[in-house]
């Protein structure tokens, strides 16, 4: 009797354990967990298996995968709290690196964001952007993160709301920035005093320009930006077909082609 009970358990305890590999399985594919391709334009694909495809308007990003753009490419993602992120050319940024939590937004490698953080019922809604030098933690704002160099020089600057940055390198104290602030985190520097000045409104006028010229040129559908990418006309989301890979991505700024056009520079300190 006590083998048959000790046989029956062992058997209980296996099915409970395959039970729950199969719930992590399930909830990693959580659709709620994947963002959703609302716009693109050029170049955009995902790494799978180390091999980059095209992605196209409305195709969904899953959690963990590499997201690239050429010089060309442009896109704008949407997560299931209405939140979004847009990705500039010559990007590469990692979509929910921490599939336990879905505080951890982007990984950033190299390029620019900029996102779109909705707050939930009013409340703030906690999410974070992470570089490689960088910890950028928000609860409901608009902001840019920059990793402008292979040294992984951060900028940060708030449109709307607050952020919190923090040196993941260097450790110390956050600091705190507000609308119209912004931040450059060095690799080998602690934080520097965050920097507001006298001419912020042009700084953000400047910086409306910019991103007034991203939307007229990457997202109108005859916006005379994109190059065309053999296979189909690039407004319909990328030109690439959905059964092939698409060709890699250049290199990041700051290695390959010195000509390869760079996203707007953010504003000095």
């Amino acid at each position: 009797m006590s083998r048959r009970m000790s046989s029956r358990s062992a058997t209980w305890l296996l099915m409970v354990a395959t039970l729950g590999v199969c719930a992590a399985q399930t909830s990693s594919l959580d659709p709620a967990a994947a963002g959703t391709v609302l716009t693109l334009n050029g170049q955009v694909s995902v790494l799978r298996d180390s091999t980059p495809w095209a992605l196209h308007v409305g195709d969904q990003v899953r959690p963990q995968q590499v997201i690239l753009t050429g010089p060309d490419g442009f896109a704008v993602l949407q997560v299931s709290d209405g939140s979004k992120f847009e990705i500039f050319p010559n990007s590469r940024v990692i979509f929910r690196n921490n599939p336990g939590d879905w505080k951890d937004l982007l990984d950033m490698l190299i390029g620019r964001v900029k996102v779109y953080i909705q707050k939930l019922g009013g409340q703030p809604n906690p999410n974070s952007v992470r570089t490689p030098t960088a910890v950028i933690s928000v609860r409901g704002t608009v902001f840019d993160v920059t990793v402008e160099d292979q040294d992984a020089t951060t900028f940060v600057m708030v449109e709307e709301g607050q952020v919190a940055v923090r040196h993941l390198l260097k450790g110390g104290e956050p600091k705190l920035l507000n609308q119209g602030e912004w931040l450059r985190i060095y690799k080998n520097e602690p934080l520097a005093r965050k920097l507001v000045e006298r001419d912020s409104i042009i700084r953000a006028a400047l910086r409306a320009i910019s991103d007034a010229l991203y939307t007229v040129v990457y997202r109108s559908p005859g916006g005379a930006g994109p190059t065309q990418i053999p296979g189909g006309p690039v407004g319909t989301g990328g030109g690439l077909p959905t059964d092939k890979p698409a060709p890699a991505p250049p290199p990041p700024p700051g290695g390959g082609d010195p000509t390869a056009p760079l996203p707007p520079p953010p504003p000095g300190p």
